[in-house]
């Protein structure tokens, strides 16, 4: 893990670094919920370690993962409360042990207000976000639940073709209901793309699943 912010916030004045490194840093294990729907925004997170799913959830309690944040990037929910002064919409989990560095609310605003550097960094990271959220968007509005499952699957799947992940996992992933996306692994496993294994799926026709995914053979 790097120890200085100009590793993952490249461009601040020397003086921002120097506030910004007088912060205590904070160290939590996966699993740790960080917000829920309704919380205020208690400041700005920087992760320094680790990474944090955020994912929305609907009254029917069906999930969809929004993005995650990696070191270096930021949560387009706490940047949207801070600058609105409203409450969370979504929850986000540690999927790591994480450290994280949380920037009050106060020094935040004199920051976005007094920091060239930090201004841009905001923005610049909200921009880059609110793409990621669109991207989602899209796939569920305008792309094939069929795809959308074969990619997902694709993106996990390690050199041995194992995907270490829950119908559950799969679901949140792709916006769709844990019990669709298991009638549509029940299917793709008739068609012998796929085995079924306890959490666990295997892909068997690789090249079949390409062109459900509609993606071209790297190999």
């Amino acid at each position: 893990m790097p120890d200085r912010f100009d590793a993952l916030v490249p461009g601040l004045e020397p003086a921002t670094y120097a506030e910004l490194a007088r912060l205590p840093r904070r160290r939590l294990d996966d699993g740790t919920v960080l917000f829920r729907p309704g919380d205020d925004a208690a400041g700005f997170v920087l992760v320094l370690d680790g990474s944090i799913a955020v994912h929305l959830t609907g009254r029917s309690g069906r999930e969809i993962a929004l993005y995650e944040v990696a070191p270096g990037e930021t949560c387009v929910q706490t940047t949207l409360c801070l600058l609105g002064h409203v409450g969370y919409s979504a929850e986000a989990v540690a999927r790591t042990g994480i450290e994280i560095v949380i920037v009050p609310k106060p020094l935040f605003h004199r920051l976005l207000a007094e920091s060239a550097g930090f201004r841009d960094y905001v923005f610049r990271s909200l921009g880059n976000r609110l793409a990621d959220v669109t991207a989602v968007l899209e796939q569920v509005a305008f792309v094939k639940i069929e795809s959308r499952l074969a990619q997902e699957l694709l993106r996990r799947a390690g050199p041995d073709g194992v995907a270490v992940v829950t119908h559950q996992e799969l679901a949140a992933a792709i916006g769709s209901a844990r019990e669709v996306v298991s009638r549509r692994l029940e299917v793709l496993s008739r068609q012998q793309l796929l085995a079924l294994e306890r959490g666990q799926v295997r892909i068997v026709d690789r090249r079949g699943l390409l062109d459900m995914a509609e993606f071209p053979d790297p190999a």
